[in-house]
């Protein structure tokens, strides 16, 4: 078998008996997460939050870092096992504040879940100049699992799923002008190179720290109905994407084709958890699977070989070390 995903070596569904329709519940069914701690970013809404739940109901310890502290314990509440703590991923001295106190308490970290995303959002720049859906999609999970990385090594086997989306197939990532200085500013390519960056970056840890027993995967979860990834969206993006009507009223075969969130969380269960994945890691994943290579130029299942690619993962991870001024040695 081959040693890494460069190139999509390993982009080879498995025999399964799950599917698009497989649940959270379903896929965690058997597993005792017992001792093991994890970590899930956007963890108190939508799929994060489901996460949350399907992690903790299996016994794991589960820390939520929340903007907003407050609500996250609102949603959280009725969850044993759950810690909440703050850290806003758009500010990179939240995070370090965040990383710093976890490594103090000493403990392993067994599961690094980057869930948190936005899409659809205006053009916004973080303190650094830095555009926003690269920041929060991306540049935070790389400075997140660098600053963790002495306890995902503690760990001596831990797994960093990363959510992407199909969405990666809206754009490569522009080595030229990934923020957005020179070209105008499309919400849609912001967000697929963001996309596009969580799949390099997971291809690239993996092969990196896997000597170390720590794999990294990256996952489409699906269309899923009821998050709040698109509250900023406006009308006229979704009808351009032939998702509503003139009225605003969502398609039937849309509707009827959207996830349920449980659904939705499943593979990002499958991926942390499957004992299946053990010994392989920095692939794509979908629909509780490994997903296919996409072929052609049309938006379709399966992930695009640009996202896969040695030469721009090497390339992308000297760059966000350069973006955040953090040297990630994985060693």
């Amino acid at each position: 078998m081959a040693q890494n995903n460069y190139q999509g070596a390993l982009q080879k569904p498995l025999d399964l008996v799950f599917s698009a329709l497989s649940t959270s519940a379903e896929v965690i069914k058997g597993i005792d997460l017992t001792g093991k701690i994890a970590i899930v970013t956007g963890g108190n809404t939508g799929i994060g939050l489901e996460t949350v739940r399907t992690l903790a109901g299996s016994g794991a310890t589960v820390i939520v870092p929340a903007r907003d502290v407050e609500k996250a314990a609102r949603n959280l509440q009725s969850i044993a096992n759950v810690e909440i703590a703050a850290m806003d991923l758009i500010d990179p001295a939240s995070i370090d504040r965040f990383t710093e106190q976890f490594l103090a308490s000493g403990r392993p970290l067994h599961l690094l879940i980057n869930n948190a995303g936005i899409m659809w959002v205006p053009l916004r720049r973080d303190s650094r100049g830095l555009e926003s859906q690269l920041v929060v999609n991306y540049l935070s999970q790389f400075q997140l699992t660098a600053r963790l990385w002495p306890a995902l090594k503690k760990a001596n086997g831990a797994r960093v799923v990363n959510v992407s989306s199909q969405g990666h197939q809206f754009a490569a990532f522009n080595f030229e002008d990934p923020n957005f200085l020179d070209r105008e500013y499309e919400t849609l390519q912001g967000y697929g190179q963001s996309k596009t960056a969580v799949n390099l970056f997971s291809l690239e840890l993996d092969n990196r720290a896997k000597a170390f027993h720590v794999r990294a995967y990256s996952l489409n979860p699906g269309s899923i109905g009821g998050t709040e990834l698109g509250r900023e969206a406006p009308l006229e993006l979704f009808q351009q994407m032939g998702f509503c009507d003139a009225q605003g009223n969502i398609l039937p075969e849309v509707a009827a084709s959207l996830k349920t969130i449980p659904q939705g969380a499943a593979t990002t269960i499958w991926c942390a958890t499957s004992p299946l994945l053990s010994d392989m890691g920095g692939v794509y994943c979908e629909d509780v699977n490994i997903a296919d290579l996409a072929h052609g130029d049309t938006f379709s299942n399966g992930v695009k070989s640009y996202s896969l690619d040695e030469s721009n993962a090497k390339r992308l991870w000297a760059l966000s070390e350069e973006m955040t001024g953090i040297t990630f040695n994985v060693e």
